[in-house]
């Protein structure tokens, strides 16, 4: 695939891999919708780019009026969407002390609804016309529940299931649908973990990961390759094992939810 004059819409641009894979991005001679909640770091970015076929809108991706909104205005921009590349999240480490309703929704909002909200919009233009792509970013943390990220790895459990789904459903029509699933990579969210985290990967590198499996139409991208192994090992793992080397006692503090 070549990026070239595809209009390519990313959202949760304004941090973390989203900022790097816009960065790489400006540089394949396509046109950008860059979607963020953060206005004032979407303005620094399209600064940074000074590309003409860009648009940069702020826009909460967990809320279904908004996405509606914002689709449209991209659609009047530059008459089409070619490739969705669905990034925004959203982490919340916290223990039993800090578990409550309106964390898990605002978890949930960003990293799963808001591919059900922005697939809604995509759906009618890309039946239509047999064609288009739908990358959506989700974690190798994504099957088993541990210690403090229940929501987080939860709602990117969800984010997966959604997505391996359309891709079946979406095959017919053409249309190609894409989950990517990063181990660590150094981010703004990262940064605020309290656990080790092997294998960490820059930022940098990741996004060439991920747009170089977009380019090859992987249906599936999961990186780095020892962190791959050592999760399809946890997997597999029967549950009494899995209990006691995930329950493992971790510093008790309250963590902020970090977009990215």
């Amino acid at each position: 695939m070549d990026f070239k004059n595809k209009v390519i819409l990313l959202t949760g641009a304004s941090a973390g891999i989203g900022y790097s894979l816009a960065k790489h991005l400006a540089k394949e001679g396509c046109n950008l919708a860059l979607i963020a909640r953060r206005q004032n770091l979407l303005d620094k970015l399209s600064e940074e780019i000074k590309s003409d076929d860009l648009l940069a809108i702020q826009c909460d991706v967990g809320k279904q009026e908004q996405v509606a909104e914002t689709f449209g205005k991209i659609r009047d921009h530059f008459g089409k969407i070619d490739i969705a590349i669905l990034n925004a999240g959203v982490n919340g480490r916290a223990g039993l002390k800090f578990y409550n309703g309106n964390r898990a929704k605002e978890i949930f909002e960003t990293n799963a609804l808001s591919i059900v909200y922005s697939v809604e919009q995509l759906l009618p233009e890309f039946m239509g016309r047999k064609n288009g792509m739908i990358v959506g970013i989700s974690t190798l943390a994504d099957s088993r529940g541990f210690p403090k990220s229940g929501f987080y790895n939860a709602s990117k459990a969800a984010a997966t299931i959604l997505l391996e789904s359309l891709r079946i459903e979406l095959k017919p029509f053409n249309v190609k649908v894409i989950t990517v699933k990063p181990g660590f990579v150094r981010t703004p969210m990262t940064d605020k973990n309290e656990f080790h985290m092997p294998f960490m990967m820059s930022v940098d590198k990741a996004a060439k990961i991920i747009l170089e499996g977009i380019k090859k139409e992987k249906r599936v991208i999961e990186f780095p390759l020892p962190t791959v192994l050592a999760t399809k090992l946890m997997n597999i793992l029967p549950n009494f094992l899995f209990d006691k080397l995930a329950g493992k006692k971790l510093p008790d503090r309250k963590d902020k939810v970090i977009t990215e």
